[in-house]
């Protein structure tokens, strides 16, 4: 079986209005958005190999079974003038064997995230959703 294309939406619930967005491709940002009031999304295309390896530029690693996307903030997302230079980290290794079947099939699979840390500042380092991800 050949490498599937699949897509997984980041959804960050309450991002930091006026705060800049963007997703890590490579060592750079992709497509910043500023952040209004609303819930800000992100599509991140992903190839799943046969045996359901994560691979593509969005895609990083740590160890042997960590993979995981970037969402950049603030200067890391390109706002240089940003009081805020983080990164929130967004798990995909632990997503279930059955999503990934309907991703495959074309569902797209979606997390929603806190978009801010207990301070009110942009949620960063390892960011955890409360309900898991959920094919849309």
């Amino acid at each position: 079986m050949a490498d599937t294309s699949i897509t997984l939406r980041l959804t960050i619930a309450d991002p930091v209005p006026g705060v800049r967005y963007s997703l890590q491709q490579d060592d750079a940002p992709f497509e910043p958005v500023t952040a209004g009031d609303a819930p800000l999304s992100f599509d991140v295309p992903i190839r799943l190999s046969a045996d359901n390896r994560f691979l593509g530029p969005f895609v990083r690693r740590e160890g042997p079974e960590r993979r995981f996307v970037y969402i950049r903030i603030g200067t890391s997302a390109g706002d240089h003038a940003s009081a805020w230079s983080r990164r929130a980290k967004i798990d995909i290794h632990d997503i279930p064997a059955a999503l990934l079947a309907g991703a495959r099939a074309g569902r797209v699979l979606e997390i929603v995230l806190p978009g801010r840390g207990k301070d009110g500042s942009p949620a960063c380092a390892t960011v955890r959703s409360t309900t898991g991800w959920r094919a849309v």
